[in-house]
Parts: structure tokens; C-alpha cells; sequence
């Protein structure tokens, strides 16, 4: 016990012998750090990530930008207009809606004023106008006021007119004839 008392008394001094101010052993000093691949390439990403960037947004532009608008012929829409009626039966209301249409398409085609006219004003406007010939405006004149006696009447249309057929017939008349130049083709 004498030992381990005389260690304990001793410990401390042993300490303070032991030269603990010392520097360790100095390590050879490291290379010059490389260059990192952001201070090689800064210039080269940041041009890269801006045209990127520029694609991008013409793309976008190109691709949101506003359609031009599609301009239907008068034909067009008054074809469009006649098929859709050509499944309904043939009652007044349809009548009034096929003539009101082939209306509207010849005030288009041949300048007529879209003003609301009766079937014998309309007819006379169009027997004014020297662009059309008297016998299809004959055949107009028929038509419409077939049209205009079986819309009014009370009693059900015993023939039928084929009223959008008709019509449609009509419509090629007008275009083969006074629209299209003679001899293009279609």
C-alpha cells in the first residue's frame, strides 16, 4: 500500500516532467489545391444554362401563341348550316331556318343588304342585281315562296319539298356559276 501512495504522491510531478509544450511533428505541407470544375467551366454553364433557358421560351411562344382565326366561306358555313337540318322533319320552323339560310348566303355572295326583307323584297333585289340571271332567280323565287306558303300553313305539308336538298343544289348553282370562274376547277 506504501507503493500505490508514493505513485499517487509522484503522479503530478511525472506529469509536469513530460514536455507537453512540444509541437507535434509537422506533416509535409499539401500540394496547391486543384481547380474546381465551377471555377474551370463558370463561363461555359452560365451561357448554356441562358440559352436553355431562350430555347425554352421560344418554344413556349411558338407553342401558346394565339391561332389565326379560320374563316369559313359563305358556302361553308351555309352547308354546315343545311346538313344539320337535314335529319329534322320538314315543318315549318325547318323551313323558316332553310330559307332564312339560303337568304343569308346570297345577301353574302352577291352584296345584297342584309336588312330584313319580306320573300317578294328579297326577290326583287335579286332580280335588280344584273349579276344573276333572270331564271335562277325565278327558280329562288319558287323556291322560297313554296317555303313561305307550307311554313305559314296550318295543315301538315302533304309533299314534302326537299327543302335542304334543294337548297343545297341552289348553293352549287351559285358557286359553279357565279362564284368560281368559268372553267376552274374545283
Amino acid at each position: 500500500m506504501k507503493r500505490v501512495v508514493s505513485i499517487f504522491f509522484l503522479l503530478p510531478f511525472s506529469i509536469l516532467a513530460a514536455d507537453t509544450n512540444a509541437l507535434p511533428a509537422l506533416v509535409p505541407a499539401y500540394g496547391e489545391l486543384p481547380v474546381t470544375f465551377w471555377e474551370r467551366h463558370h463561363v461555359a454553364i452560365i451561357l448554356s444554362v441562358i440559352a436553355f433557358l431562350a430555347v425554352i421560351a421560344l418554344l413556349l411562344f411558338f407553342l401558346l401563341r394565339a391561332k389565326p382565326p379560320v374563316v369559313l366561306t359563305p358556302e361553308a358555313i351555309a352547308r354546315q348550316a343545311l346538313e344539320k337540318l337535314q335529319s329534322r322533319p320538314e315543318d315549318g320552323k325547318m323551313l323558316s331556318e332553310v330559307s332564312q339560310i339560303l337568304r343569308r348566303y346570297l345577301c353574302t355572295v352577291f352584296g345584297i343588304s342584309s336588312a330584313e326583307m319580306t320573300t317578294a323584297e328579297f326577290c326583287n333585289a335579286l332580280t335588280s342585281n344584273r349579276v344573276i340571271s333572270l331564271e335562277f332567280v325565278q327558280k329562288i323565287t319558287i323556291f322560297l315562296r313554296a317555303c313561305d306558303k307550307d311554313k305559314f300553313s296550318p295543315n301538315v305539308i302533304a309533299p314534302p319539298l326537299s327543302a335542304v336538298k334543294r337548297a343545297l343544289e341552289m348553293i352549287e348553282t351559285v358557286e359553279q356559276h357565279y362564284v368560281r370562274p368559268k372553267g376552274a376547277s374545283q
